[in-house]
């Protein structure tokens, strides 16, 4: 297969593949497609460990990263030093009340130690993802990716100084622009049912109108699980796919057992967008934890990124807990067709078996 992003980067086929698991990165990149690495879980020290080991696994094929720089979040205007402590200070007392007595509620214990406290910022602030663009950096990484709105012109100008292509996810017409007018190389057009952070507007309905306001390749997201929708966003102007709940279930995914076990139970009605992970809309394994931010007793969600350094502690005790009807996680509507566990590289291969049929499909409808 060959389209702009192929040649871009030098790649088989242009099926990028957004996971937060290095097993999972490093074998899309074999199979001839593109790994990116979601950066956004790890520290500074771990992202540096992480990418090593890509280097090392991955055969000299390309692979990216991808981080989350948002254009707008509460804090901006602290110091790195103060930013923890600012915004834990903003956090109000009811809202942790109400954390904890849903999990009182449902039996979840608390952690064992301080030393099992979760990573209450992680990179959702440009103070904190910045040192992870300096680590992505110093690796041979191909594309750098923002997850959240146009990066800053001047992380695009740092990653093409290092010969990186840079890429953002856009879920309107008007927010691929401010992509491109940044500067970016791919923008990422990414429809409501993807998993994780997405607009409003469908796959169907979005690609199309993104290929027709930019000029740079668009990348075709959210429900992208097999090859015929690999097929159908070719089809509306998109130069290749970005997938991510895919992955989830993969052999080599480091995915929970027991939120695999939910995924592959999960129908496509399993999913709802929901501000109680990050504060922004963001697609969900609906429960009774998305539930109780919606109900009469919610104090409702904290913007960005108070909302996560409130519920982040709390997520890590439902993980440890029996408590799976609170245990939530990014997953887009695709999860209702995958059903079963497979390695990485057939899902790869499956993605190119199953395009090459559709095609194959439409050309003997247009025979005479």
């Amino acid at each position: 297969m060959r389209t702009r992003v192929t040649d871009m980067f030098g790649i088989e086929l242009p099926i990028f593949a957004f996971s937060h698991c290095r097993d999972v990165v490093a074998a899309v990149s074999r199979a001839g497609g593109m790994g990116v690495l979601g950066a956004l879980y790890f520290t500074p020290e771990e992202l540096e460990m992480e990418l090593k080991w890509i280097d090392d696994h991955v055969d000299g094929k390309p692979y990216g990263v991808d981080v989350v720089m948002p254009a707008s979040y509460e804090g901006a205007e602290f110091a790195p030093e103060e930013l923890v402590g600012r915004l834990q200070s903003m956090i109000p007392d009811g809202h942790r009340s109400f954390v904890e007595d849903l999990l009182a509620k449902h039996g979840v214990p608390p952690l064992s130690s301080d030393a099992d406290a979760g990573k209450v910022l992680l990179g959702w602030t440009d103070a904190t993802a910045r040192p992870q663009v300096e680590v992505a950096l110093r690796h041979p990484i191909a594309l750098l990716a923002n997850a959240l709105g146009p990066p800053p012109a001047d992380v695009v100008d740092l990653a093409h100084a290092h010969g990186v292509k840079v890429a953002a996810l856009a879920s309107t017409p008007r927010h691929a622009l401010k992509q491109v007018e940044v500067g970016v190389d791919v923008v990422v057009a990414q429809g409501t049912e993807a998993g994780g952070h997405t607009g409003e507007i469908s796959t169907m309905v979005l690609i199309p109108q993104v290929v027709d306001a930019v000029d740079v390749p668009v990348l075709a997201a959210g429900g992208i699980g097999n090859g015929r929708q690999m097929a159908a966003g070719m089809a509306l102007g998109a130069e290749g796919v970005w997938t991510g709940s895919l992955w989830l279930t993969v052999e080599e995914a480091d995915t929970p057992e027991m939120a695999k076990r939910r995924i592959l139970e999960a129908t496509s009605r399993d999913t709802v967008r929901s501000r109680s992970w990050t504060g922004k809309p963001a697609r969900l394994l609906k429960n009774e934890w998305t539930d109780a931010w919606e109900s009469e007793e919610s104090p409702g969600t904290l913007p960005m990124p108070l909302q996560f350094m409130l519920v982040s502690d709390a997520l890590r005790r439902i993980g440890r807990s029996d408590a799976s009807e609170l245990a939530t996680f990014p997953a887009g509507q695709i999860i209702g067709v995958m059903n079963q566990v497979r390695s990485t590289k057939d899902v790869v291969f499956g993605l190119v078996e199953e395009y090459a049929e559709a095609l194959d499909r439409l050309s003997r409808i247009t025979e005479d």
